[in-house]
């Protein structure tokens, strides 16, 4: 498993914009799960719809900043994939504080999906940052 990862890594760091790939895409996920599934079926997830949606433009944004600098293969990528980890870091902050103001409201389906998404964008944060310093 470990040598798996340290390829998986060391392939990131040879090449860094696949991150910006895999971030857009992970945002375009999370773009139609907020926007679509979600707010679809509210009352089995317990969010309201309000914030589904704020969170939502959050996942478009971050999608169409990582795709762009995916396709433009900018020179100072490794600032621009800081600036998405933070981001990132920033939206897990946010919906956390949506899941302890939200608590009593949240199934646990609800529950469960947030923490999943949380774990999923903390280690894509953790990947970023690492191919940024290197």
């Amino acid at each position: 498993m470990t040598s798996k990862f340290s390829s998986f890594l060391e392939s990131l760091r040879k090449e860094p914009k696949r991150l910006f790939l895999i971030d857009g895409l992970g945002a375009l996920v999370t773009l139609f799960f907020l926007a679509v599934v979600l707010t679809r079926f509210q009352e089995y997830i317990g969010m309201p719809k309000k914030e589904l949606y704020f969170l939502s433009i959050f996942a478009l944004v971050f999608s169409v900043y990582s795709m762009t600098c995916y396709f433009l293969k900018p020179v100072n990528w490794n600032i621009l994939l800081k600036i998405i980890a933070y981001a990132n870091l920033l939206y897990c902050f946010i919906t956390i504080g949506y899941l302890y103001y939200f608590y009593e409201n949240l199934t646990v389906i609800g529950l469960l999906y947030f923490i999943i998404e949380i774990l999923i964008i903390f280690v894509l944060i953790n990947l970023e940052l690492t191919v940024a310093k290197s």
